[in-house]
C-alpha cells in the first residue's frame, strides 16, 4: 500500500518538498505519495484534520502555519517546543500528533557534512529575527561555536530570541547598527535576499577564510549569495541543501530510515541549471 503525505502551506505551488519526497521514495523503496496543499488560513486546522482522517501519515509545514502547527501538534519535540514553530507533524495511528521542527538539523547537516564547515569555536553572525531564526538556534547552539550574534532590524527581538536560548551556549543580539568585529559564518534568515536586497551589513565583518550562507535558495544566485562572494567567501552558499536535509529528517521521523541526500542536491541542482526565476525554501 502507498503511504501519504503532504506539505501544507500558501502559497505553495513553487514547493520543492513533493519532488524531494518523491524522489527520497524511489531511492529507498518507500511506497509514499507526497502531494501539496494550498490550505486558506482560517482553514488551516480544518484541513490537516481532514488530511489525517483520510490516512495522511504525516505532513510538512511551511509559511505561514508553522506557528499554527505548533499550537495544533498534541505532542512537541524538543526543538519544535523550544522553536516554538513545527514544519513536521506525525501522525499516530490513534489520531493524536507529533509536532518536530527539522530546520535547524537540516541546517546544520548541510554545513557540516555537506560543505565540511565546522562550527565548533567559530564566531557566528545570524541576520533576522524571524521564525526561520527561531527553529534553527538551539541546534547551532549545541555545535559550540564561540559565540552567536543575532542581528535584526528591531533590535528587541534580536535580544528576546538571545535571552530565550542563552541557556544552550554564547548569545546576544542587537541591531545591525551594533553588529562589530569579524564573523567566521555569517547566515542570512531573512527573505530579503530573494527581492534582490541585503541587510545594511558593515564592511569587513565576514573573517579571513570565512564562509556565508543565505538559509534561501532560488535558480540562480541570491543577492546575499552574490554578496559573499564578493566578499570574498571561502563558501557562499544557499539553501538548496537545508531543503534537503530537512525533509531527509523529516522521511526519517515518518518512514525510520534516513535517505542519502547527496543524489537528491544533485538532481536538484541540474534542474535549477535550467530554470530561471526565484523560489523561497519551503
Amino acid at each position: 500500500m502507498t503511504d501519504n503525505y503532504a506539505v501544507f502551506g500558501n502559497p505553495i505551488a513553487h514547493s520543492k518538498s513533493p519532488r524531494i519526497h518523491t524522489l527520497f521514495g524511489a531511492q529507498t523503496g518507500d511506497a509514499v505519495e507526497y502531494g501539496a496543499i494550498c490550505a486558506e488560513p482560517e482553514e488551516f486546522a480544518q484541513d490537516v484534520m481532514l488530511f489525517l482522517i483520510a490516512g495522511g501519515k504525516g505532513c510538512n509545514i511551511t509559511v505561514p502555519f508553522k506557528q499554527e502547527a505548533w499550537e495544533l501538534a498534541d505532542e512537541l519535540s524538543d526543538y519544535a517546543a523550544r522553536a516554538k514553530a513545527v514544519n513536521t507533524l506525525a501522525f499516530r495511528d490513534d489520531g493524536t500528533m507529533v509536532g518536530h521542527n527539522t530546520d535547524g538539523i537540516g541546517i546544520v547537516r548541510d554545513l557540516q557534512q555537506n560543505h565540511g564547515i565546522a562550527l565548533q569555536g567559530k564566531r557566528i553572525l545570524l541576520l533576522g529575527a524571524g521564525g526561520a531564526v527561531r527553529g534553527v538556534l538551539q541546534p547551532l547552539l549545541e555545535a559550540q561555536p564561540a559565540s552567536l550574534f543575532i542581528a535584526n532590524r528591531t533590535a528587541a527581538k534580536a535580544l528576546e530570541l538571545a535571552c530565550d536560548f542563552a541557556e544552550f551556549g554564547q548569545i546576544s543580539g542587537d541591531g545591525f547598527a551594533d553588529i562589530s568585529g569579524q564573523f567566521d559564518l555569517i547566515i542570512n534568515g531573512t527573505a530579503a535576499s530573494l527581492q534582490g536586497e541585503l541587510p545594511p551589513l558593515p564592511d569587513g565583518c565576514l573573517a579571513s577564510g570565512g564562509c556565508t550562507y543565505d538559509m534561501m535558495y532560488s535558480a540562480k544566485p541570491t543577492a546575499f549569495v552574490e554578496w559573499g562572494k564578493a566578499q570574498g567567501a571561502a563558501q557562499a552558499l544557499d539553501g538548496l541543501g537545508m531543503l534537503v536535509e530537512q525533509a531527509a529528517e523529516a522521511f526519517f521521523i515518518w518512514r525510520g530510515v534516513r535517505p542519502d541526500t547527496a543524489p537528491v542536491l544533485t538532481h536538484l541542482r541540474e534542474e535549477f541549471q535550467s530554470l530561471r526565476g526565484y523560489n523561497p525554501m519551503t
